[in-house]
Parts: structure tokens; C-alpha cells; sequence
């Protein structure tokens, strides 16, 4: 693992699958060549981002990059196959504005594993990938995901077709079991461990520290919450609605980040990084401008009175 060197922020590649809104090809490309031109060299895709969609642009993207400057990772866990009911509707039901002419069947079976890589490589149009995360087993059937998945990439990590493996979950606790039940080298914890709320901090992160386990930490706005100095009551919290008493936490930690001169999500995006375990902080975005924002954010000056002033709040 410790020849992966993911850099400071990563790319989720969700955006890019028409997450929420549609995109074109082009408005893609471009957000994609910000963020290597801004010095990214990670990308995280699913199958499960716009039916495959995600995969296919960021693969179209990659392929014309020298392979050995860069890392992807995918996921397994969700097959895609052609929905037999496709009558010209939309992914709405997912919040992806695609087509669902393909639908997600749950397969954490090896066969479903490799099925799913193979899958992959040929929507990326790529030779390998280098890391596969076990999808959201939780909204399935998690026992069956941590008996057969993660044994299954275990194999596919000792057979050399892909570098490293782990489990990408938004659940803590399914993340701790993960790490202290299968022999995985990364988490990927998407809005668990953020400036807002850290339950990842009381078992998930001591647990990945103990046994040599690095976090990806993803969603470190809180899916929108955090993105802005003035968080709004109809930003998007955790992909839904935000409660009034979350609100108020945002906004008193806007206000303590204002009396700094440090905008909010400056403060959201470097507080995860602290943690020793934290490898990575993956943001996803659709818009080039917004890549090159965050990029700016991830390494805007902030005073170390800020983060203990934010302890506090």
C-alpha cells in the first residue's frame, strides 16, 4: 500500500454520472482535465454513478494519460445489467438523470466480483484498476458482503489484478467490522468524518490505525451543507433534508471559521486530513470552476487557533 500515493484530494467521479443534474460529454471532459491539471491524480468511479456512465467518461478521460501517473478505483458489489421494464424513463429513483435501461442486481458472489471488475475495465477502457471497493453492502445484505466480497477481492489482490481492496460504506460501524473481520487495505467513509460530525473518530478511525488500514474520507461537505460561508436550510444534508439542530451546528461553525478570515469550506475540506489515519479527502463535482475552487480550498492558509476554536463548538 504504501506505493499508492493518492495526494491530497481525489476525484469522485460521481457528479460526472449525471448525479442530481445532467452534464454532456464535453462539460465532463473539462472538469476532469481541471482536476489533472490542478495536480489530481485520483479518481473514484462505481458503476452504480449513472449506470455505468461515470465509468465510461472517466475512462474515455484516463485512457489518454500516461497509466503509471495516476490511480482509479471502482466498485463491486452492484451488477449492471438490461432492465427488462425500459420504457424510456430515468434513474431518477437514484438521483442519476440517465436512462434505466440497465438495473443494479446485488452480486457479492466471486463469480458477481469478477463479473463486475471485468465490467469495469471494459466500460474505462482501461488494462487494470488499481483499487476495488466493496459497494454499500449495507443496503443489501452486509453479511453476505463481508463473507463473500471481501474474501473475493482478497483473491483478486493475491492473483495481482488489482493493488488494493477495501469497502466503501457511509455506515461506521459496518466500515469497523469490515476493518477488524477482512484483511482490507482501505476504507472509503463518505460524510462520517467531517468538520460537522465525527462518528467515524470513535471506533472506525482507532480501528483502521490499529491494523494498518488507510481512510479515504469522502462527502466532507456533508453533500452540500458545508460547501458554501452561509449554510442555507434547503442545502442538501447527508442527500436529504437538514434538521434544524444540524443547521445550527453549520452555521456556529461558519461564524467561528469567519472570525479567522478562513472561508467554511476551506476549514471542511482540510480538517479531515488531520487525522493520522486519513490518506485521502475525495470531492466530487461536475463543474471545472468548482475543481479548481476546491483546489485553492485544500491549501488556503488556516491558523491553528481556528481548529481548536472549532473543537469547541
Amino acid at each position: 500500500m504504501s506505493e499508492l500515493d493518492f495526494g491530497p484530494i481525489g476525484f469522485g467521479a460521481a457528479s460526472i454520472g449525471n448525479l442530481y443534474r445532467s452534464v454532456d460529454d464535453a462539460t465532463a471532459q473539462e472538469t476532469l482535465q481541471a482536476a489533472w491539471d490542478g495536480g489530481i491524480r485520483y479518481f473514484d468511479t462505481a458503476p452504480h454513478y449513472g449506470l455505468g456512465l461515470s465509468e465510461r467518461r472517466l475512462g474515455a478521460f484516463l485512457r489518454e494519460k500516461p497509466r503509471d501517473e495516476f490511480i482509479v478505483s471502482t466498485k463491486v458489489g452492484r451488477l449492471l445489467v438490461p432492465n427488462p421494464d425500459f420504457s424510456g424513463g430515468t434513474d431518477h429513483e437514484n438521483a442519476f438523470e440517465v436512462p434505466n435501461d440497465l438495473m443494479r442486481v446485488y452480486d457479492p458472489s466471486e463469480a458477481g466480483v469478477r463479473r463486475s471488475l471485468e465490467d469495469s475495465l471494459e466500460r474505462m477502457g482501461l488494462d487494470f484498476i488499481d483499487i476495488l471497493y466493496l459497494h454499500d453492502p449495507d443496503v443489501y445484505d452486509l453479511e453476505r458482503g463481508l463473507a463473500e466480497a471481501l474474501p473475493a477481492l482478497a483473491r483478486l489482490r493475491e492473483e495481482g489484478l488489482v493493488r488494493a481492496i477495501g469497502i466503501g460504506v457511509n455506515d461506521a460501524a459496518v466500515a469497523t467490522r469490515a476493518v477488524r473481520e477482512a484483511d482490507i487495505d482501505l476504507v472509503m467513509i463518505a460524510g462520517r468524518y467531517t468538520l460537522l460530525e465525527q462518528p467515524a473518530a470513535e471506533e472506525l478511525l482507532p480501528a483502521c490505525l490499529e491494523n494498518g488500514v488507510r481512510v479515504v474520507d469522502a462527502a466532507v461537505f456533508n453533500s452540500g451543507l458545508l460547501a458554501t460561508n452561509t449554510p442555507a436550510a434547503d442545502a442538501s444534508y447527508n442527500y436529504g433534508a437538514v434538521p434544524a439542530a444540524v443547521l445550527e451546528r453549520a452555521r456556529k461553525l461558519a461564524a467561528v471559521c469567519a472570525e479567522f478570515g478562513v472561508d467554511l469550506p476551506a476549514a471542511a475540506l482540510q480538517f479531515p486530513a488531520r487525522h493520522p489515519a486519513v490518506a485521502t479527502v475525495v470531492v466530487g463535482t461536475s463543474r471545472a470552476e468548482a475543481v479548481r475552487e476546491n483546489l485553492l480550498r485544500a491549501s488556503a492558509p488556516i491558523p491553528e487557533e481556528l481548529w481548536a476554536a472549532l473543537e469547541a463548538v
